[in-house]
């Protein structure tokens, strides 16, 4: 019997997509590079269940059904199109190739242009849960071919987590890399994300000493509010993990953070774009300050931290940072959402900004109540400019906006460093304002290389340079953004 889709890259996301996909009743056919791997995994994890597994590419192909739909769990970058390379004398037109590791999007938009004038269906998806999402239930954002989705609609959504209303967390989200561009957007927000809870931890051990029971609890009592989230909830148990030894885990672990590159592809697309998504930048910048730990280590010996009034009331103090958290959540969220619809206008992917709030409730690591809310402002209004002008969200950030400014000088005064709850109070201030100073800028920029300036007495588009310095002539630069 032919298998319903075929799997290559048996690491530990593609065994556990198989074994989930066999769970739901769809029969798979499994090959690796190292084939040894193959027979390990028939023998163990998947012996006994409807997976089958192949030596080489040739019988790979041949036992698959068609049109024949093939998905990739291997490295980003040249392993991907070593595969596709290697699969390609083995497939027919109307083939389906499914990238589902974690590619950049240009490259997603480059294999489903050269796939689709060989005849090959492309599917570049995100996939986002870690091994536990994919096992029972993950986060699956697909994109590429339009004409391939019908062919794999079924056994995504069956594959899928459940929003608490019973919805698949997946559904179709555009052409060409649209969706490995959602997954790289949600990988940034995961970055905002981690690093918002990390300043919300640091300030509440230094700024009131808490214990790291205070902090267990606090943050267990979080998760049932506004706040309530995978990421506050695996907090938590953080906290309370004891070493062999008696004592708090996190003591022993080096604050020295890793990443793999999608936050910063966020950082570097936004730039590209002109969009202002300061808080992942900052939350990116963060981990790359934190690799500077020898020199944190000298500079910490000059520079000792402000010695600040000790936090008696404890209970206000944690009940400010989370309206701070809270607040700051939803400027990195708007941020996100803005930058979505940035590439959706220039790709012509018509991004439904509601449906991808729907697939990040549930499975993948950003999942929260808070997306329920992201959902229905978008579903009210498609056409919102930001998150910051639907009316829930107004009325959230107008009762939380005076801790934040309170936690924010509270953190600064104690000399706690918080990059993004920060940068997102001053990205708040930026966008409620009517004006900012950036008429002085474009005066400084006239003034130095004739860069010319708008008026507010003229129309938008008309264009002045003045003679400063009245040595300076009437020619101007030409005017563009780059």
């Amino acid at each position: 019997m032919q298998a319903d889709i075929g799997l290559i890259g048996l690491a530990v996301m593609g065994q556990n997509l198989v074994l989930n996909m066999a769970d739901h009743g769809y029969r798979t056919q499994v090959f690796n590079r190292t084939v040894s791997k193959v027979d390990e995994f028939l023998q163990g994890p998947a012996k006994g269940k409807n997976i089958s597994g192949s030596h080489d590419l040739k019988s790979f192909a041949a036992a698959l059904k068609r049109p024949r739909r093939v998905m990739l769990m291997v490295k980003a970058g040249d392993p991907v199109d070593e595969f596709i390379e290697q699969l390609l004398p083995y497939l027919e037109k109307g083939d389906i190739i499914i990238d589902g590791g974690n590619s950049h999007f240009p490259d997603s938009q480059r294999r489903y242009e050269e796939l689709k004038a060989k005849g090959i269906l492309f599917i570049g998806t995100g996939i986002s849960g870690g091994e536990e999402g994919a096992r029972h239930g993950p986060s699956i954002m697909p994109g590429g071919n339009p004409d391939a989705w019908p062919h794999v609609k079924e056994i995504f959504q069956s594959i899928a987590a459940r929003s608490d209303d019973g919805a698949p967390c997946c559904d179709w989200v555009g052409a060409g890399g649209a969706g490995h561009y959602v997954k790289m957007v949600h990988n940034g927000i995961e970055y905002g994300d981690m690093q918002l809870i990390c300043e919300a931890y640091d300030l509440l051990k230094k700024g009131a000493h808490f214990t790291y029971a205070e902090l267990h609890k606090t943050f267990q009592e979080w998760n049932h509010g506004a706040l309530n989230s995978y990421l506050i909830e695996i907090t938590a148990d953080i906290f309370s993990k004891l070493d062999a030894d008696g004592k708090p885990l996190l003591e022993k672990i080096l604050d020295v953070a890793g990443q793999k590159g999608t936050g910063k592809w966020t950082g570097i697309d936004a730039l590209d774009r002109g969009q202002p998504l300061t808080l992942i930048g900052e939350a990116v910048f963060a981990r790359c300050l934190s690799s500077l730990k020898d020199q944190r280590i000298d500079a910490s010996r000059h520079y000792p931290a402000p010695q600040a009034a000790p936090v008696k009331e404890h209970k206000e103090f944690a009940e400010r940072i989370a309206q701070a958290l809270y607040a700051s959540k939803i400027i990195s969220y708007a941020q996100g959402f803005m930058l979505m619809q940035s590439a959706s206008d220039e790709y012509k992917w018509n991004l439904n900004l509601g449906s991808i709030a729907l697939m990040w409730r549930g499975g993948c690591i950003i999942r929260s109540r808070f997306l329920n809310k992201i959902k229905e402002a978008y579903e009210k209004n498609p056409k919102l400019a930001s998150l910051l002008v639907d009316p829930f969200f107004i009325g959230e950030i107008s009762r939380a906006v005076a801790s934040w400014r309170k936690v924010v000088a509270e953190g600064a005064l104690a000399g706690v460093p918080l990059p993004c709850f920060s940068t997102a109070l001053s990205f708040f201030d930026g966008y409620r304002s009517a004006s900012l100073p950036a008429n002085l800028l474009q005066a400084q920029r006239d003034y130095f290389g004739a860069h010319t300036y708008e008026r507010t007495d003229k129309p938008r588009g008309q264009f002045f340079h003045t003679n400063w310095t009245g040595k300076g002539g009437s020619v101007s630069s030409s005017t563009y953004n780059a």
